[in-house]
């Protein structure tokens, strides 16, 4: 379509005018106040409740940090929000010219295909990114108001100070740009496959709800870390003690290929159809075909090479590993709890902590997933004949997080609050939250 006798705009022209034509749509100016302007007082107004999200990661400490709120924002905008994001913005982009049938105007105009995707790519990835960021703003600042700028409990129960989770928080918002950059990638895909048909619009969407319920199938772990919305889940790594790195970079990796791929047959897809045709509804069966199958072959192919590179087996998840998460996580929560009853501190080598779990019984492998772990966690005290002992019940996640739920001795886990010299506060040993490492090796036996 390039001629040689007139040269094409510049790109940059062609991104402002694709900018300003994404901009000047009501609902993504409706989308926008929301992810700037919601956040914030949402988590203030939570925040401040008696009752809180505690089946949301970091939602039980949304009262006493505000760094919370922001990863419960975080956790609810990974399910929900970013797929419908790129839904709105990549997805649309190319169809609304299928729709609206200006193809041949905008086509005089650059007299460049590969500079008309070019600068619709860049254009919506801008969009993605300022609501992204205003998501996170808007969170952060919500919670540092209402709540303060407090030490947060991370996923091994160990306390993070302000500065430490403030680092931690903004490195999490950047690993999920990640994923969104391989959802708005087929979100290009879609939109330039399906034309003006809805589907184009919902293709980052339905593939978020199919990887969604993939992750909640008892899938390999090689598997489910080689699906693009793995680091949906991998930030809450950051939150333990060390860092559970792999997964987060296993995870990255895997969308940056995402990205790239869709992206390129996005742009191979676009730059090779008939412009001519004003009633083009979408590109035919076998084009849509071999264009994803090479998303389905980038699958196999990386959990292959994770085979290789990771010591990542079965589900990730056996009964030593669990123990040992536990029983740390319990010893850092114990010393807080002591803390905050003005008890003696007693330093996590000399409580001795250990955790011994069992899965369903004596007929069941320790090993997966589920909602049937039982937990026994023994600790010292210095000076002490007895051997302290309290119960859980776990709860465990495909992707390795688990809740704890306190069965007992009541003195220990048995209530919500617990009075302190101060007033009541959270009892962090009635339930909380942990991550179990994928990556490491597992202990059978």
């Amino acid at each position: 379509m390039e001629r040689g006798d007139v040269a094409p705009a510049p790109l940059w022209r062609g991104y402002r005018f694709e900018l300003v034509k994404l901009l000047a749509q009501w609902r993504l100016r409706l989308v926008a106040l929301v992810c700037w302007l919601v956040p914030g007082p949402a988590v203030a107004v939570i925040g401040s409740q008696t009752t809180l999200p505690t089946d949301t990661v970091f939602g039980r400490w949304m009262g006493q940090t505000g760094w919370a709120g922001s990863l419960v924002v975080l956790g609810f905008a990974c399910s929900w929000v970013l797929p419908l994001v790129t839904s709105l913005v990549a997805g649309d982009v190319f169809a609304a010219e299928d729709r609206q049938g200006t193809w041949r105007h905008l086509l005089v105009a650059v007299r460049s295909p590969r500079r008309i995707f070019l600068a619709k790519a860049l254009a919506s990835l801008t969009v993605v990114l300022a609501l992204v960021v205003g998501l996170a703003v808007s969170s952060v600042v919500g919670g540092l108001v209402a709540v303060g700028n407090r030490p947060l409990v991370g996923l091994d129960g160990q306390q993070i100070g302000p500065g430490d989770a403030a680092v931690s928080v903004i490195l999490a918002w950047v690993v999920v740009l990640a994923p969104t950059l391989a959802f708005s990638a087929v979100g290009l895909l879609g939109s330039v496959l399906f034309g003006r048909s809805p589907m184009g619009l919902l293709t980052p969407v339905v593939l978020a709800l199919v990887l969604a319920l993939a992750q909640l199938l008892p899938l390999p772990v090689l598997l489910r870390i080689a699906l693009p919305s793995w680091s949906f889940l991998a930030w809450r790594g950051l939150f333990t003690e060390p860092a559970q790195v792999g997964p987060i970079v296993a995870g990255v990796l895997v969308d940056l290929l995402w990205a790239l791929l869709a992206g390129v047959l996005a742009y191979v897809v676009f730059v090779r159809r008939d412009f001519t045709d004003p009633a083009f509804d979408g590109a035919g069966a076998r084009v849509v075909a071999t264009a994803l199958a090479p998303l389905a072959v980038a699958v196999a192919v990386t959990a292959v090479v994770l085979a290789v590179v990771t010591p990542a087996a079965d589900s990730g998840i056996d009964r030593p590993k669990l123990e040992r998460s536990v029983a740390t996580a319990y010893a850092h929560l114990y010393r807080l709890q002591a803390r905050e009853l003005a008890r003696p501190d007693v330093p996590e080598a000399q409580l001795r902590t250990s955790a011994s779990c069992n899965k369903g019984g004596d007929l069941v492998e320790d090993t997966g997933a589920g909602n049937d772990w039982r937990c026994v966690v023994s600790w010292h005290i210095p000076g002490a004949t007895a051997v302290g002992s309290a119960i859980y019940q776990l709860d465990v996640d495909p992707d390795g997080r688990y809740v704890a739920d306190g069965d007992g001795p009541q003195s220990v886990n048995g209530f919500f609050q617990v009075r302190t010299p101060t007033g009541d506060a959270p009892n962090p040993l009635w339930q909380f939250d942990g991550s179990v490492d994928l990556f490491s090796a597992l202990q059978k036996g």
